[in-house]
């Protein structure tokens, strides 16, 4: 059976070529009955619209580019997801591509979705380094940088206050009584995380308390990095009364390494996360978090990737975001 054409549907639908043409742009020049006739013909007579010719007309391909270290991370995919539904309303879709942590895959990706001649990128980069690879790619379509504070540069980007949230989380934990906190996972090939490790130690000193934290010693935050560290640190008497971890996912992984050896959270150790991922409001998990607002992330993005597009680019086009304590149960107040 040969494919179905858009000549096809029109002579089936007794209209002209123009008309079928117009129920499928959304012109309001037809009447909605006839364009509603038109749509179902064409859906009942298996019609695929030529998405590259459709583009060639309108100098656009209505999709933008997202490309994110691992589809993997939950903090990342659901990043994705906010983004591609919020997209999806405006009448774009987004294609998800994966760097891996890896530099050459990044501008690999990046190219491939240049050749695909996406109206729009944006990007997660995996660290500080690509930038300055990175950027000259990002000069043939408007580009978004997402989750790295890239105060010094032009580009437009979106974050949320890291520095702040570390701060924010570790005074909740000293206004519990905690005057032992351990910050667990920090990483220095991500000013993220950077960031977020200057926030505790500020804290601790503003607090006047011992800031003591245990680097990560791996290149991205899991649930199995978090469980690795966490093996580490119970082989001997924990000192500490609460641990403040710089991802949710390290803290999952510390809750399983806890739960082998029955170290009880919070009756043993209050345990605190940053991002906010969906898995910390499950009741067996029920972590108390930093929460940097995913949806709103994706919204402020996707209204500055909006703006770059229309060629009147938003005058704020740094947005860094302010984080919110979601209280859970994971942390106690001690004496």
């Amino acid at each position: 059976m040969g494919k179905v054409t858009i000549k096809d549907v029109a002579k089936a639908a007794g209209v002209s070529y123009a008309t079928v043409s117009r129920a499928f742009s959304g012109s309001t020049e037809i009447g909605e009955e006839t364009k509603k006739r038109i749509l179902q013909l064409s859906d009942a007579m298996g019609y695929m619209p030529n998405s590259v010719a459709r583009s060639m007309v309108k100098k656009r391909t209505d999709t933008f580019g997202l490309v994110i270290p691992s589809i993997q991370n939950p903090y990342m995919s659901e990043f994705a997801s906010c983004l591609e539904q919020r997209a999806r309303k405006l009448g774009y879709s987004v294609m998800v591509c994966n760097s891996y942590y890896d530099l050459e895959n990044e501008r690999s990706v990046l190219k491939l979705l240049l050749g695909k001649q996406v109206d729009g990128l944006f990007l997660m980069p995996i660290g500080s380094e690509p930038y300055d690879t990175v950027i000259p790619l990002s000069k043939y379509v408007p580009t978004v940088f997402i989750g790295e504070n890239l105060k010094d540069l032009s580009q437009p980007y979106v974050s949320v206050d890291n520095y702040d949230g570390a701060k924010m989380g570790t005074k909740y934990l000293y206004s519990l009584g905690h005057r032992n906190i351990l910050y667990l996972g920090a990483r220095k090939n991500s000013v993220t995380h950077e960031k977020r490790l200057q926030g505790y130690i500020d804290a601790c000193a503003e607090l006047g308390i011992q800031a003591d934290y245990l680097n990560s010693g791996f290149q991205r935050s899991s649930q199995q990095n978090g469980y690795m560290l966490a093996k580490h640190l119970f082989e001997k008497p924990l000192k500490h009364t609460a641990i403040f971890c710089s991802a949710d996912s390290l803290a999952i992984g510390v809750m399983q390494a806890a739960d082998e050896i029955g170290l009880r959270i919070p009756a043993d150790v209050s345990l605190m996360g940053f991002d906010n991922i969906a898995f910390t409001s499950l009741p067996r998990i029920s972590l108390t978090t930093i929460d940097q607002s995913i949806d709103a992330m994706a919204e402020a993005a996707l209204s500055l990737m909006l703006a770059e597009i229309s060629g009147k680019p938003d005058t704020l086009r740094h947005r860094t975001l302010k984080p919110s304590i979601v209280e859970r149960t994971s942390c106690k107040m001690v004496d």
